[in-house]
């Protein structure tokens, strides 16, 4: 176990500096000058340009100013923002409960969903559940993000007025954020409606961003259930008189789980995506919405930290995921 920890940590070096180098680039090779948009200056001579410029280190050579972020980094320095001038990793952590609340949402609705539709199309095999099912899964997973988001808003929001427009919570509700995640700290408040203004508020957003991984979970269970239940142990099971719903649930499910499980974690990754719209279009004041804020303002330091810290995020999630599957099934073990 400790060894294929530290083989898999060993692994992550070389792929956390390639996204450092990506997340370096990126924000640089984008269109615009950011000492102009940070300045806000009209008129701006060459003069105060090339001072702002050099106050911010952008006159020196590229490799000069990656060399320093890599410095910074290994010191524990995020840098600060160009426009608030706040700390990097202070500004992340303020909004990434937020985020967090809203992922975990979905992936629990993606879950849920997912894994028993999957499992009944599998044993429903060539049924009409299965068609519709399949034939929705792939419609999920190919519809955008932004255009599923606006046509939930027009008609949830907009026609039924059933739920919020955009963000977390009424404005009718203040109230110190203990937690950061809304939904406990509507509940600590004690306000009343507060934790169902705060529920209805993250109905719609969880509900678009889980539909893609929604899609991916029920595809790939169906796909994994039926890959098993051809095997000799669950042929031995149903030979052996055993109840359909155990060799379903105990004999095939267990052993299908593990593509599953994997395809939960690498959804982290799609959420992280798949939140930058979704929080823009709900104006959900998460770590989305704030990268897509910070590279229309080109705040270099909060682009590409923030891009390191979500990467870091997913990272670290598959190497959970990857030691959990001895957890789930018995017979793989880590040496």
């Amino acid at each position: 176990m400790i060894r294929f920890l530290l083989t898999k940590l060993l692994y992550l070096v070389p792929t956390f500096l390639g996204i450092t180098l990506i997340a370096f680039g990126f924000v640089r090779v984008l269109p615009g000058d950011p000492v102009l948009l940070m300045a806000g200056e009209r008129g701006l001579t060459a003069e105060r340009h090339a001072e702002l410029a050099a106050q911010l280190g952008f006159d020196r050579p590229m490799w000069a100013q990656y060399l320093e972020f890599l410095t910074r980094l290994l010191h524990g320095d995020l840098g600060n923002s160009l426009v608030t001038k706040k700390p990097v990793l202070a500004e992340f952590f303020a909004l990434f409960p937020a985020t967090l609340e809203l992922a975990f949402v979905a992936i629990v609705i993606a879950t849920v969903i997912g894994v028993p539709v999957g499992v009944l199309a599998a044993v429903k095999r060539g049924s009409w559940f299965d068609q519709v099912s399949m034939t929705a899964a792939l419609v999920g997973f190919s519809m955008p993000i932004f255009w599923w988001g606006l046509l939930l808003i027009i008609l949830f929001s907009g026609i039924l007025q059933w739920t919020p427009v955009s963000g977390r919570i009424s404005l009718l509700y203040f109230f110190p954020a203990q937690t950061g995640f809304m939904l406990i700290d509507s509940l600590l408040s004690g306000q009343k409606g507060a934790f169902g203004s705060a529920l209805s508020h993250l109905i719609l957003p969880s509900i678009v961003l889980a539909t893609i991984p929604l899609a991916v979970i029920a595809r790939q269970t169906r796909s994994a259930m039926l890959e098993v239940m051809g095997e000799d142990y669950v042929r031995t099971a149903r030979a052996k008189g055993l109840p359909r719903a155990r060799v379903v649930m105990v004999h095939a499910l267990r052993n299908a789980m593990i593509p599953v499980i994997t395809t939960i974690g690498l959804q982290v990754g799609v959420l992280m995506a798949g939140a930058i719209l979704t929080e823009t279009i709900f104006s959900w004041p998460g770590i989305g919405k704030w990268m897509i804020d910070s590279i229309s303002r080109r705040d270099y330091p909060v682009v590409q930290s923030g891009l390191l810290l979500i990467a870091g995020l997913v990272m670290l999630v598959n190497l959970l995921v990857d030691l959990t599957y001895g957890l789930i099934n018995p017979r793989i073990r880590h040496k």
